[in-house]
């Protein structure tokens, strides 16, 4: 049987950085999708639409994020993909944060 090639081995850093993509990345940018999604979704004929969209597609989007770091060869590109979908929705989640509660809810 033949041996791999050197170049097909990857080395320490790039095990590590794979394995961090996959586990506590692709959770930690899931939760971040979770708490943004509400914000772009729409709320649907009950009002909840929004809600219960996100829950359900959770594993779905773990999933995405786990495969995507496990199978893709460039980790350059899983990170940049990962830190894209952290950096809109967890801006999306801060400036919501920031700007305080809704009007209507000033005024009572």
């Amino acid at each position: 049987m033949a041996e791999p090639t050197p170049s097909a081995q990857p080395n320490a850093r790039q095990r590590w950085a794979r394995i961090l993509l996959a586990g506590p990345g692709a959770i930690i940018v899931t939760l971040a999708l979770l708490a943004g999604m509400p914000l772009w979704l729409p709320g649907g004929a009950a009002g909840i639409d929004n809600l219960a969209i996100p829950l359900v597609m959770a594993p779905l989007i773990w999933a995405l994020l786990f495969f995507h770091a496990c199978l893709d060869r460039n980790l350059t590109r899983v990170a940049l993909v990962a830190g894209a979908l952290l950096l809109v929705h967890g801006g999306l989640v801060a400036t919501r944060m920031m700007a305080g509660p809704p009007a209507a809810e000033r005024n009572l």
